[in-house]
């Protein structure tokens, strides 16, 4: 069995090593960056050689290899970092055209995953089984786009995983810390999970995802295994990670000392955080050929600090840790609850970041210990774990607010739910016309009303950064695509004034959201338990 913690700047592969019956993170020839202080981790670069409709067909140079040809310092339309923040993001500005093919962050998320799972399948031939991590406040569409990846690689079974709960499973803690606050804080999300792994149960292994379906991974009739039992209490997540650091560093040596803003600049910002990881203060030179002009760029703990205060790094965390412990006090749940503190990703080793969590925790409570391995890792614990989970967002039907003379939500499976429903959400729909021919109906995946985060490109680089929020609800929609709305074709035609289809809508162990559609008139079966991101 193989896990990817799929990260904005680092990627890490792990197995299940069945002669030592542990976990191990694995390197790949080329792609892993060989740092004694860190586990094998892989870049998240691509640069793209030579572009093309599909993965298989570009050709690319992606992970360590990147750096070791030195393609990441220059600026380059074809080299490409902190792309996972632009997959199923509303992108502001353009996206380059190379070899023309106009590239989405979608294609090129698929070139970089290519490349990691051929250097797998080329270890393991038989591979065809693989548990992905993903962000607690990513959409379905992210979720999905995996799947896609994964399948035109020939990837049977795929399972997904939030990553602060992968991680709770990977630092395998003692069975008396039973509540556990883990966040995972890494170069692009922030996320805060509350969870529960709970005693040993007896129970069959579960499900897994196969292109839509779920199947039984345990033949029927075969024996039960023991299993822990993780239960989700509370999570809260955004995009904020390392990446938005170095470009406030950046930033502030382009205000200070009139920086240029480049691909090696920002390469430096990264530098000079990393470095204050584990010295009180930083320092790198920065030669600018083009102008002549040379730059000793210096940093301590202090300053950077105030320039983490002053972009309000802070004020973020505390709302997100908030908004956690509201969650958990819906279970009478306070912080003193919390038997251990678990942090994850390269950007909760920096100091501030951890100073910050031990003015919220007892120390003896706080571990940092496996940042970089614990989801990877954990997620492998998937195969004998059960999942106690709940929808971190709502599902909801598009309508015609007349008050507001505009589109409007409904939501019809309200954030919190446990998954999977146990009992489907029932819901009529008649002909609103003479001689309707169909009835079509847009879902969409409604997040909380914040700050949205737009990505685009300024100049040749990929940029995140925080804009200001009307205080709409954030929405995915899931079928809002031509030959994807009309959820009935009917036969005879409709006419208004009396029910005519009957829907049931459910959420499966996959988190995935399912319609089976009616009709009335003929007590026919239109669509029966269908993904609905999957709708064609």
């Amino acid at each position: 069995m193989y896990a990817i913690d799929f990260g904005t700047s680092n990627t890490v592969v792990a197995r299940w090593n069945a002669a030592t019956q542990t976990p191990e993170t694995l390197s790949l020839p080329s792609l892993s960056a060989q740092v004694k202080a860190n586990p094998p981790l892989v870049p998240s670069l691509i640069y793209v050689e030579q572009a093309a409709a599909t993965a298989d067909q570009a050709k690319t140079v992606a992970g360590q290899q990147v750096r070791d040809r030195g393609l990441d310092l220059a600026s380059d339309a074809r080299f490409f970092r902190n792309f996972k923040r632009g997959i199923g993001a509303t992108v502001q500005g353009f996206i380059p055209e190379l070899d023309g093919q106009v590239l989405s962050f979608e294609q090129v998320g698929s070139y970089f995953l290519h490349q990691v799972i051929g250097q797998l399948k080329q270890q393991d031939p038989t591979l065809n089984s693989l548990v992905f991590t993903v962000p607690v406040d990513s959409f379905e569409t992210y979720r999905l786009w995996l799947g896609q990846v994964c399948q035109s690689l020939e990837i049977e079974q795929v399972r997904l995983l939030d990553e602060p709960t992968a991680a709770a499973l990977g630092y395998q803690l003692s069975a008396e810390q039973r509540t556990l606050l883990v966040i995972d804080f890494g170069g692009g999300t922030l996320d805060f999970s509350l969870v529960q792994p709970t005693i040993s149960v007896e129970r069959p292994l579960g499900f897994l995802l196969k292109w839509g379906k779920s199947f039984s991974a345990q033949p029927a009739g075969s024996a039960q295994q023991t299993a822990k039992t993780v239960r989700v209490l509370a999570k809260a997540g955004e995009n904020l990670g390392g990446a938005d650091i170095d470009r406030w560093l950046a930033d502030y040596f382009a205000e200070t000392q009139a920086l240029p803003m480049t691909a090696v600049t920002l390469r430096l910002a990264e530098r000079l955080k990393i470095a204050l990881s584990t010295a009180p203060t930083a320092a790198e030179a920065y030669f600018d050929e083009e102008t002549l002009d040379s730059y000793e760029l210096s940093l301590d703990r202090d300053r950077f600090e105030q320039i983490l205060t002053d972009q309000g790094f802070f004020q973020r965390l505390d709302s997100r840790l908030d908004q956690v412990l509201q969650q958990a006090q819906r279970q009478s749940l306070s912080a003193q609850d919390i038997d251990a503190v678990l942090l994850v990703g390269g950007t909760a080793q920096i100091p501030a970041v951890q100073s910050w969590v031990a003015r919220h925790f007892d120390a003896d409570k706080i571990r940092s210990d496996r940042p970089f391995e614990a989801v990877a890792q954990g997620a492998l614990s998937l195969q004998t774990t059960q999942l106690q989970d709940f929808l971190y967002h709502s599902y909801g039907i598009r309508y015609w607010d007349r008050r507001r003379n505009a589109h409007s939500w409904h939501p019809i499976i309200q954030a919190g739910q446990p998954y999977p429903t146990t009992a489907p959400i029932e819901i009529f729909l008649g002909a609103s016309s003479e001689k309707q021919p169909s009835i079509e109906l847009i879902l969409g995946e409604i997040g909380e009303a914040q700050i949205d985060t737009e990505v685009y490109f300024e100049g040749d680089q990929l940029v995140t950064r925080q804009a200001s929020s009307s205080g709409d609800l954030q929405v995915q929609a899931l079928n809002d695509r031509e030959g994807a709305r009309t959820i009935a074709n009917l036969t005879p035609p409709g006419f208004p004034g009396s029910d005519r289809v009957r829907i049931l809508f459910s959420i499966d162990t996959d988190r995935f959201l399912r319609m089976t559609v009616e009709d009335l008139l003929t007590s026919e079966t239109l669509m029966d338990n269908q993904v609905v991101v999957q709708l064609s």
